[in-house]
């Protein structure tokens, strides 16, 4: 009967789709190709008016099985999303988005730029206006290409005007590159979203041209728009470029303090706490101990030889001073149950003398100040130092020892 052909159909459709879900759960490729065409076959002889809707279903497990297939070639990969092109429209552009991906995955640029050209000149009724979004992104991404092809252009015309020469053919498709991306490239980022490789193309444009305000202004909205996501690479990237530009210390801080917000383990908060230090500003100053701290907080951070430098220099020009010992006390109150197994434990000091002696000598001084000239870390490495007769290790030891009541002050 029918019913009993709809069920059975239902039964086996769920089944062949679990065989196939286990075999790519194990990257048995070859199992689930064969699974996949028992799948599609059934398919085809299904004469039921059901409406199942299983080509989206075809098209991802398809490509995975085809992208990791061990005797899968290109030509059938391409062959392949051709055929999933035509099996919905309301899929179309993001099959060919994705058969893109993989074009340039495997360095095919001019078939990915001719893919994308074609897609771009696709139309169909009211899915034209449906797939506005995706029709973006398939003009994104050509910009993105016609960036990749003025650089090279770009570079050509470098290299030539070294010897002296320059052909005006190169130069004419360098400026022709350059407005096909930047135009495509200006839509996108005025949608809210995250488009960090594509602003870099455009103020990477920009800036060649000399057009910097543009630039500028095209960075920090990308930073401030609240309609944008939070986004720490906006705020990197506004750094970079205000420091190319060679704007004020009191810009580049500005950026600086929302990434310190938003990312306070990133790279760059080394250069934060330099800069701060080196303010005439109490308040600068402070901040930047709170941002060397908070740095070292974090597991990435705990052999950084260059981070742990920061904060000794610091530490230690309070301590001579004896200004602002409450600086050092907030920070640390907070601190002082985990950071001592955390950064200071005897096993981490034998690690970090026989691996980075620099990076011992900064760690020790800190741990000396904060722990007391009895903290296990500091009483290994500075015995190891005055060991091998090293001169700053036995400076260091003479430190915390003459400063030794700063800790009880600290400590509370």
């Amino acid at each position: 009967s029918s019913n009993e052909h709809k069920l059975n159909f239902k039964k086996s459709k769920e089944a062949c789709l679990s065989y196939i879900q286990d075999a790519l759960l194990q990257k048995q490729w070859k199992r689930a190709a064969e699974f996949l065409t028992c799948y599609v076959e059934s398919l085809e002889k299904d004469y039921s008016r059901e409406n199942i809707g299983p080509s989206e279903m075809i098209w991802r497990i398809g490509t995975e099985i085809l992208w990791h297939h061990s005797h899968s070639s290109m030509k059938e990969f391409n062959c392949f999303m051709e055929q999933m092109k035509t099996l919905g429209v309301k899929r179309y552009l993001k099959v060919c988005l994705e058969h893109v991906f993989h074009l340039l995955c495997n360095g095919q640029i001019d078939e990915a730029y001719q893919n994308l050209s074609l897609a771009e000149s696709w139309r169909f009724g009211e899915q034209t206006a449906i797939q506005d979004k995706e029709m973006k992104l398939i003009q994104a991404y050509r910009g993105l290409l016609d960036y990749y092809s003025w650089s090279k252009q770009k570079n050509i015309l470098l290299e030539q005007g070294e010897d002296g020469f320059s052909d005006l053919a190169v130069e004419q498709e360098m400026h022709s590159c350059f407005r096909k991306a930047a135009v495509n490239l200006k839509e996108i980022i005025k949608i809210p979203g995250v488009w960090d490789v594509f602003v870099k193309c455009y103020v990477d444009l920009l800036e060649f041209y000399g057009d910097h305000n543009e630039a500028c202004q095209v960075l920090n909205e990308y930073a401030y728009n609240s309609k944008f996501p939070a986004n720490p690479n906006a705020h990197v990237y506004l750094y970079q470029f205000l420091k190319r530009q060679g704007e004020s210390k009191k810009s580049l801080i500005s950026a600086l303090k929302i990434l310190h917000d938003i990312v306070p383990s990133h790279e760059l908060m080394i250069d934060f706490n330099i800069m701060l230090q080196k303010s005439k500003k109490k308040k600068k100053r402070r901040l930047g101990l709170e941002v060397i701290f908070a740095a070292l907080d974090y597991s990435s951070w705990k052999e950084n030889a260059k981070a742990w430098s920061c904060l000794a220099r610091q530490v230690k020009r309070i301590v001579i001073s004896e200004k602002h010992l409450d600086w050092i006390k907030q920070e640390w109150n907070s601190r002082k149950d985990w950071w001592p197994a955390f950064h200071f434990s005897r096993y981490v000091a034998k690690r970090n003398w026989q691996e980075n002696k620099s990076l011992a000598y900064e760690k020790a001084l800190v741990a000396g100040i904060l722990l007391g000239k009895d903290c296990k870390y500091f009483k290994h490495v500075s015995h190891q130092g005055c060991k091998a007769q090293l001169k700053r290790f036995q400076m260091l030891k003479k430190f915390v020892n003459r400063h030794n009541p700063v800790y009880l002050r600290i400590s509370g």
